[in-house]
């Protein structure tokens, strides 16, 4: 971290980090000193990953895993080894009418954005009690606190993830282990087009969309002794749009 230069790497842990919020985290975390692991499934766009942390004079690793896979989930644990910073990001979205979802891809959802977390935390958590210190960093989204026409389903599962920080904050901060929610709004990703998500923005109190950086600032924040005294929140950066 910034203010340790001299102290070991700790270890930072984004997943879903191969492009968009969490590769900007993953990039931000490495700046910051922490040793990144890079997860994702795209062995390729994860290796370009860690060369832009390595060009910028950080260090990280790719450790590849397909989180909606439950019998993986415990391997890419096995990989890791002791983990001071974990930032949930990886997911995946889909909007439309409810009547339009099918079974397949609810259940995908509901698997990529909320099962994967879930068990992770449950593996990782525990060892961060034990050593009396972590940061747990879930990625929410202002469609868990506001009602979206065709985000039934998707806002359910970030409106999930807001609960889990509510009751793991209150079962591990005991312990030292702070962990929270980065709410962002509408951030130009490749998740859709920027005409639709400029379109998003413009409804927010900026006026705009956010680009993916000023998110992982947020990341970085919740992920350093800055926030020592933070736990349970849940950090709207959505350029004011649930607060109207």
């Amino acid at each position: 971290m910034t203010d340790r230069q001299d102290a070991p790497l700790t270890v930072a842990v984004v997943t879903g980090a191969t492009s968009g919020i969490g590769k900007a985290a993953a990039l931000r975390l490495a700046a910051d000193g922490f040793a990144v692991v890079v997860h994702g499934r795209d062995a390729r766009r994860g290796a370009e990953v860690v060369a832009a942390i390595a060009d910028g004079g950080g260090q990280a690793r790719f450790v590849a895993a397909d989180l909606t896979d439950a019998s993986e989930i415990a391997g890419f644990v096995e990989q890791l080894g002791d983990v001071d910073v974990l930032v949930n990001n990886a997911g995946i979205a889909w909007f439309g009418p409810t009547s339009d979802l099918d079974v397949a891809t609810y259940d995908g959802l509901f698997d990529a954005n909320v099962r994967s977390a879930y068990f992770v935390v449950a593996a990782l958590a525990p060892k961060m009690v034990t050593r009396g210190s972590g940061s747990i960093i879930n990625l929410g989204s202002m469609a868990g606190q506001i009602g979206m026409a065709g985000g039934a389903a998707y806002s359910a599962t970030k409106a999930a993830l807001a609960s889990f920080t509510r009751s793991w904050s209150a079962e591990y901060s005991p312990s030292g282990v702070r962990v929270n929610t980065v709410s962002p709004g509408p951030v130009y990703t490749a998740v859709q087009p920027a005409e639709q998500t400029a379109a998003i923005g413009a409804t927010t109190i900026f006026g705009r969309a956010a680009q993916a950086d000023e998110i992982a600032e947020v990341i970085a924040f919740l992920a350093s002794s800055r926030s020592s005294y933070v736990t349970g929140a849940i950090y709207a950066v959505d350029g004011g749009r649930t607060a109207i």
